[in-house]
């Protein structure tokens, strides 16, 4: 959580790497421990793997309480890592499907330093691991990417051509020179600097490169008061896809509808993944 809280404080740092590209900026990694989901009572497993180039990662797979409906792959955010993480998705292990989540390159246990261009390979990687599952079945793979995880998902599954049966993005965006660009506009005194992210910012990997050639069901969540993605990037990145897709609004926090939202939110997510996995 908290994307982009960086953006906003290091302008002098931005300006002076000018045309070198800060998109570096987007990763706030962490080796701590925040959680352990036996202390929740959840059943689960360390996944170790590698990614494309070889850096070592690791996941926690949480198996379905009974037989699985389909295998969601959890892409988080860009703050901490996914042992702060695990709540947004483990809870639907008991509503039927296995949950896999991994920590990025440079993330809580796995290898290497992260990098945009590294990040997508490590989710290519866990698309593939996630066929390899326990109960897992090619044609059932769900992804579900909050905030940077989001446009990491997008970019992987579009690079890749992995084929999803269902896509769920909560508090993601369209690009990242447009969301840096859209967070400053945000503030009278860092309007001025709405530019510097068009030309600081690596335009690699963007999801609006790639959302459009998604074919599968699609869910687009986001907060109408998010201060960390604007809202109007996440509806950007809605309408640029393609149908099916349904979009939720939120009434508060960043990447929440699951977690102090749950109640409220998460009979819907699982009668969205139950209807596209009958597809």
């Amino acid at each position: 959580m908290g994307i982009l809280k960086k953006v906003k404080t290091l302008f002098p740092v931005m300006a002076a790497l000018s045309l070198t590209g800060c998109t570096h900026l987007f990763f706030q990694p962490s080796k701590g421990v925040f959680a352990d989901p036996a202390d929740s009572g959840l059943k689960y497993e360390v996944i170790k793997f590698r990614s494309e180039d070889g850096t070592d990662l690791t996941g926690l797979f949480f198996p379905s309480s009974g037989t699985a409906l389909g295998t969601i792959v959890h892409f988080h955010g860009n703050a901490q890592n996914m042992t702060s993480h695990f709540p947004f998705s483990a809870w639907l292990a008991k509503e039927g499907f296995n949950v896999f989540i991994l920590d990025y390159r440079g993330y809580g246990a796995s290898g290497g330093k992260p990098t945009l261009d590294g990040l997508v390979l490590d989710a290519r990687a866990a698309l593939e691991q996630a066929r390899k599952l326990p109960g897992a079945e090619a044609d059932k793979i769900i992804v579900f990417g909050q905030s940077l995880g989001g446009a990491v998902a997008v970019a992987a599954i579009g690079e890749s051509g992995f084929k999803p049966a269902a896509l769920v993005l909560e508090g993601a965006f369209y690009s990242y020179k447009g969301v840096g660009s859209a967070v400053l506009r945000e503030r009278w005194w860092t309007w001025p600097l709405a530019w510097l992210p068009w030309v600081t910012v690596s335009g690699r990997h963007s999801p609006s490169d790639y959302i459009a050639g998604i074919t599968c069901p699609k869910l687009f969540i986001h907060s109408e008061t998010d201060r960390t993605v604007p809202f109007s990037q996440g509806r950007k990145l809605y309408d640029a896809a393609r149908p099916p897709k349904e979009f939720l609004a939120v009434p508060y926090g960043h990447i929440d509808a699951f977690y102090s939202q749950r109640e409220a939110n998460g009979p819907r997510l699982v009668e969205f993944l139950k209807k596209a996995l009958k597809k």
